[in-house]
């Protein structure tokens, strides 16, 4: 785990323009640096050593020098690939995984990333074609941002890194501000800084003349298979405890990051390591830790734990702000940056669980197709007729927001998991939104790759391009890397996809268990009431937090600043804020995706 930073259109400044640019990543690579300059490009590089610790140094080289590489990930079958290379003749001159790549591009070109088991960003640059080849991974487990400025190509591993180039000059994205106030982070490809851009999961990008070209070079695919439950339970096993030891891979101790839930849970139990690594908060409820140290002296290993004070929560806010570049809303980013500063004192890798949810079905909203499956065999006109009558009447009633969802289409009610302003209640809260994208803009063209499916694989197939992306894996490198802590996520690997995407729906998510498969392979490594335990996430008080004067006044004071009244209306932002304190109404959700972006403007921009 690595960071880089390059562009094209060198001149006699680019040393030092390299230099400042790799200085902002320092923390995603402390052990060491690298640089490439000629009359072309600009290569640096900041190391976390984690594989050929002695010589896995980069910007990394092939024999006569022609092709560069600067690499940010792990490939986990490296050795398998490396062994392939040499038999057809390539000579490699060290240890490292990313020397595998410099060789598959050789001999393979484009088509090497068929071969390749990992999460990884990285650049090529062809000195023999003046061609860069940009590419990042499967899911978008690490980051790719860049920008084309004055005719030249800006890159790196995180947009701060961008912002040092002397040539970019910062500009806020109005635009997304508008999307992230309905999804809490941001999902354009453009970023909240205009003309900084994220290169998609997989794709990649051929730079040549001035010209950027981005093609997709994978794409997951929902096809069921009709075959015993029993024979899944196997394979899902089988292949889950096989992508974990390909994760282990490795030249450093790995630990396991462990909560309450199963995905975990099943990898601490089974990564054969010493160390898990919790956190939690001084409430019972968001409390994981006493259930985590029970699980891991049942299985044999040491757990690190930490208690997050509220003060320090809060006080951390505007670091992880900082770290993740652009404003996420996600109150477990907090959480996560804590648990990856433990785990940073005793180990340099990480396993964490991310991903299953989306692949196996395990979120809880993915129940709700079942819940809805009667009243929406009424005729479409009917059940809108209905929730205009209960969205009239003036007061709240059990099932109210129930029927109002009835009334909708799976298109019009689901924009992934998390929804926090309406277009109604965003254009209110906006001072001159631009109002370029509504929610549909972004998750339709996600939809219509997946017509004709039932609705739950639909929910499954937009979480993995939109919410998996855009928040899970994005606030799981950064929030790591804060701490040169390098993250895996075992479940996000393209064979364990291969297999959950052909799981029948009656095998992932039925109207009372969730994740069913998975959690009966689970079974056979955790307690049952492990791997039966509800979906929780990561649990934050926020909601008991701004109901108490001290935080309401810290929000109030943010609120009413006069950056806030730049962007939105204050007037509407106080309502939320004083309905939520006086418990009228639970909008903590809403206010804490303005707040997150005012702390993040605050960094940036002021």
């Amino acid at each position: 785990m690595c960071g880089f930073a390059g562009f094209t259109g060198t001149d006699e400044n680019s040393d030092l323009v390299l230099t400042n640019m790799m200085n902002k990543i320092i923390h995603r690579g402390p052990d060491s640096e690298g640089k490439h300059i000629d009359s072309n490009v600009a290569f640096g590089f900041r190391r976390l050593s984690i594989i050929g610790l002695e010589d896995g140094s980069q910007p990394m080289y092939n024999e006569d020098r022609s092709i560069v590489l600067v690499f940010n990930g792990e490939i986990y079958n490296y050795q398998t690939l490396k062994a392939e290379l040499i038999e057809k003749g390539h000579i490699f001159s060290n240890s490292s995984d990313s020397e595998v790549l410099i060789h598959a591009y050789e001999e393979y070109g484009t088509g090497m990333l068929e071969f390749l088991r990992g999460m990884f960003a990285f650049a090529i640059y062809d000195t023999k074609n003046d061609t860069l080849f940009l590419v990042r991974d499967f899911f978008g487990i690490k980051p790719f941002y860049y920008s084309f400025v004055d005719n030249h190509l800006i890159f790196g591993s995180e947009i701060k890194s961008i912002l040092e180039h002397p040539s970019y000059e910062k500009e806020m994205n109005l635009e997304a501000l508008e999307t992230y106030l309905n999804f809490q982070c941001s999902v354009l490809p453009e970023t909240f800084f205009k003309g900084i851009f994220k290169l998609p999961p997989a794709h990649y990008a051929i730079y040549k003349d001035g010209k950027l070209d981005i093609k997709r070079y994978w794409e997951p695919k929902f096809e069921e298979i009709d075959k015993p439950y029993e024979e899944f339970v196997d394979q899902i096993d089988e292949t889950i405890q096989n992508s974990i030891q390909m994760h282990k891979i490795s030249d450093v101790e790995v630990g396991s990051f462990l909560s309450s839930g199963v995905d975990s849970s099943y990898v601490a139990a089974c990564f054969n390591g010493d160390k898990t690594f919790t956190v939690g908060f001084d409430y019972e409820k968001y409390n994981e830790i006493d259930y985590a140290k029970a699980l891991s002296e049942k299985v044999g290993i040491d757990n690190f734990s930490k208690i997050i004070t509220t003060d320090e929560y809060w006080e951390t806010l505007p670091k992880v702000q900082y770290h993740m570049d652009e404003p996420l809303a996600d109150p477990s980013a907090v959480a996560l940056y804590f648990v990856s500063q433990v785990a940073s004192e005793h180990v340099k890798v990480a396993m964490s669980g991310e991903g299953a949810d989306e692949l196996f079905g395990g979120y809880n909203i993915y129940q709700e197709p079942f819940a809805l499956h009667k009243i929406q065999k009424l005729p479409k006109p009917v059940r809108k007729a209905m929730a205009g009558i209960v969205r009239a009447l003036p007061f709240k009633f059990k099932g109210k927001n129930f029927l109002i969802r009835a009334s909708k289409s799976l298109e019009e009610r689901y924009i992934g998991n998390a929804f926090m302003f309406s277009v109604k209640e965003k254009n209110k809260l906006m001072k001159n939104a631009p109002m370029a994208h509504t929610p549909r803009d972004i998750t339709q063209p996600v939809y219509d790759k997946v017509k004709g499916k039932d609705d739950i694989t639909r929910m499954q197939y937009l979480d993995l391009h939109v919410w998996l992306v855009s928040d899970i894996l994005l606030k799981a490198d950064k929030m790591s890397m804060a701490h040169s802590l390098e993250v895996r996520v075992p479940y996000m690997d393209k064979e364990i996809c291969k297999l959950a995407t052909t799981l029948p729906l009656k095998y992932r998510t039925t109207p009372k268990v969730t994740k069913i498969a998975m959690r009966e392979a689970a079974n056979r490594h955790l307690p049952k009431e492990v791997s039966d335990k509800k979906k929780l996430g990561f649990p934050v008080p926020i909601r008991i937090w701004l109901r108490d004067k001290k935080y309401y006044n810290i929000v109030k004071e943010v609120f009413t600043s006069n950056v806030a009244n730049e962007y939105f209306n204050e007037k509407v932002l106080l309502k939320y804020l004083n309905d939520h304190f006086n418990e009228k109404a639970d909008n903590s959700r809403k206010i804490w995706t303005v707040y997150m972006f005012l702390i993040w403007h605050k960094i940036y921009f002021e």
